[in-house]
């Protein structure tokens, strides 16, 4: 299995960033309408937007070990014996790809923070 490009991972963090985003956004204004109604407790939408970019890839990598975004690029996420990734593996994925500056540990360690970490790598089907 060939290791994905960094012009195929940009591809996928543009359509999973998208889908995110209106996912949250469905769920700030669906929040929001509470808000205006009921009187809740107010939450800004950058909230929203990680909780739903940390469950998103929860849900997705541990299911199908691939995003939208992946499925469309025809890659996926594996472990470093090329092998589905543990729980645990997706866990440490998603909760570091929280850390803004994920992306600049590129040229330092040849790959993203969070697959360093976490022991995956994204591969080609």
């Amino acid at each position: 299995m060939n290791n994905v490009g960094v012009g195929t991972r940009i591809l996928n963090f543009i359509i999973d960033t998208l889908l995110v985003f209106f996912i949250s956004f469905g769920f700030y204004r669906w929040h929001s309408f509470y808000v205006f109604y009921y009187h809740v407790g107010d939450i800004d939408f950058y909230i929203f937007f990680w909780v739903t970019l940390v469950i998103y890839y929860i849900i997705f990598e541990t299911i199908f070990t691939r995003t939208p975004g992946k499925w469309l690029s025809m890659s996926k996420v594996v472990n470093l014996r090329n092998k589905r990734p543990a729980f645990w593996q997706v866990l440490v994925r998603s909760f570091t790809r929280v850390i803004i500056i994920d992306f600049l540990f590129i040229p330092f360690l040849d790959a993203t923070l969070h697959d360093f970490v976490s022991k995956t790598k994204v591969v080609e089907i």
